[in-house]
């Protein structure tokens, strides 16, 4: 996991032409998104349609990822951050967060968007050919997840190779419960592949260029504080 600083984005929509700023915690975000491997240790599952342990997972829905984020906390005796009602099925609106817990979470996509940028404020963080696989250069097929330069926090694959669920219901008076998908993936033109692109579907989808990445709140500090 890579230590992401707090600091501030600023979220954009083009559909709507809005902008809001999100002030943002310090958090911790998996350098690459899931791989097949590491989906199938701890699912026992192996949804995706390219085979490969390092190929990130794909075929997944918002839903998977979610209960895939609560069976690896369980995994490493940390705390489940989703509450699943026992009828949760692929409802995601039967899913809380309790932000108290220390387990794996999807990011927010304000999280997302800071992590990618790493400080920058173009539309990427480098060269596109050199950070991501994309259809101009992928062959239309998913890559091993690393195989592109990072950025400038040491975070692999941003933009490109597969788009990526996080938490945040893209919006719920014209969408219901579809949820956002960032970065792109090894299907899309350039354009798709920037920092800002915001990618909306329902929670039940599956299909072979989007997967995720987990995340991770702070632990709070717990230490006695020293005597006044």
């Amino acid at each position: 996991m890579v230590a992401v600083p707090a600091g501030r984005v600023t979220l954009s929509d083009r559909r709507t032409w809005r902008s809001w700023p999100v002030e943002l915690a310090a958090y911790r975000l998996a350098a690459v998104p899931v791989t097949q491997a590491l989906y199938a240790q701890v699912t026992g599952r192996r949804p995706s349609t390219a085979r490969g342990d390092r190929l990130p997972v794909e075929g997944v829905s918002w839903t998977d990822a979610v209960r895939f984020c609560n069976a690896l906390s369980e995994s490493e005796g940390l705390a489940p951050t989703y509450r699943l009602h026992a009828d949760t099925g692929d409802d995601a609106g039967d899913v809380e967060w309790d932000a108290s817990a220390d387990g794996y979470r999807l990011p927010t996509e304000a999280e997302w968007e800071h992590a990618c940028r790493a400080g920058t404020v173009g539309p990427r963080y480098g060269e596109l050919d050199e950070i991501a696989w994309h259809r101009g250069n992928s062959h239309e097929r998913t890559h091993d997840v690393g195989g592109k330069r990072p950025n400038a926090w040491g975070l692999y694959d941003m933009l490109g190779n597969v788009w990526e669920w996080c938490w945040d219901v893209y919006d719920a008076e014209v969408y219901g419960t579809y949820r956002v998908l960032r970065g792109g993936g090894w299907f899309d033109e350039r354009w798709s592949c920037r920092a800002s692109v915001r990618r909306r579907s329902h929670p039940t989808l599956r299909i072979d260029d989007v997967g995720f990445r987990v995340a991770r709140s702070p632990l709070p500090d717990r230490r006695p504080h020293p005597p006044l």
